[in-house]
C-alpha cells in the first residue's frame, strides 16, 4: 500500500500563511492587540477561521508568530568587515525596525499589552527578543574575533547599550532623528565599548 500525500485542509499553503500574516499586523496597526479578534484576521486575510487555527491555538500564538516572522530577519546584519560598520548597519536596522509603518503603531499598544500580560511578554520575549539579541551577539562577537572588542566585553550589557538608544529617542522621547544622528550614535557606542 502507497502513502498518499496529503492535500487540501491537511497542507499549509504558504501564500494563505503570509496573507494571514499581513492581516494579522495590519489588524493589529489598526486596533491593537486587546480588540484585535480571529474573525477579523479571517476577514482581512479572505480565509475561513480554520485557517488560522490550523496554524495557530490561540490569538496570543498568531500575534507571537507573526511579530516574529516580521522582526527577527530585520536584525539579520550582514559582516561589514569592521565594528563601526557592523554598529552602524545595527543601529540603521534597529531604526527601520522601529520606523516601520506597521510596527511604529503596533509597538507602543503590544509594550502597554505585554506589561499586563505576562504570558505575552514571556513569549515575546522568547520568539522576537531573543532571537533579535542572538543575532546582535553574533555581531559583537565577530567583533572581539576580529581584535576591535576586548575578550572580556559583557555581551548582554554592550546589547542593551546598542539598540536601547535608538529605541529610546524614537518609542519614549518621540524625538526626530536628524539624518546624522545614528553615525553619532555609533561615535558614542565606539567609546563606550571601549574601542
Amino acid at each position: 500500500m502507497t502513502k498518499r500525500t496529503p492535500t487540501g485542509a491537511a497542507v499549509l499553503q504558504p501564500q494563505v500563511t503570509r496573507a494571514i500574516t499581513d492581516a494579522v499586523l495590519d489588524e493589529l496597526a489598526l486596533h491593537g492587540y486587546g480588540r484585535l479578534s480571529m474573525e477579523a484576521v479571517a476577514k482581512r486575510a479572505e480565509v475561513g477561521k480554520s485557517a488560522l487555527y490550523r496554524r495557530w491555538p490561540s490569538k496570543q500564538d498568531m500575534v507571537v508568530a507573526a511579530l516574529s516572522e516580521f522582526s527577527v530577519p530585520l536584525a539579520e546584519v550582514p559582516d561589514t568587515g569592521s565594528l563601526r560598520g557592523d554598529l552602524l548597519a545595527t543601529v540603521r536596522a534597529v531604526h527601520d525596525w522601529l520606523t516601520h509603518p506597521r510596527f511604529a503603531t503596533i509597538l507602543p499598544d503590544l509594550t502597554a499589552e505585554a506589561a499586563r500580560t505576562p504570558a505575552l511578554a514571556e513569549a515575546i520575549a522568547a520568539t522576537i527578543g531573543e532571537p533579535r539579541r542572538a543575532l546582535g551577539a553574533v555581531t559583537l562577537r565577530r567583533a572581539v574575533e576580529r581584535g576591535e572588542l576586548p575578550a572580556d566585553l559583557d555581551v548582554e550589557i554592550a546589547l542593551d547599550l546598542v539598540a536601547a538608544p535608538v529605541y529610546w529617542r524614537l518609542s519614549v522621547r518621540r524625538a526626530e532623528v536628524e539624518p546624522d544622528y545614528l553615525e553619532r550614535l555609533v561615535d558614542h557606542l565606539m567609546r563606550a565599548l571601549q574601542c
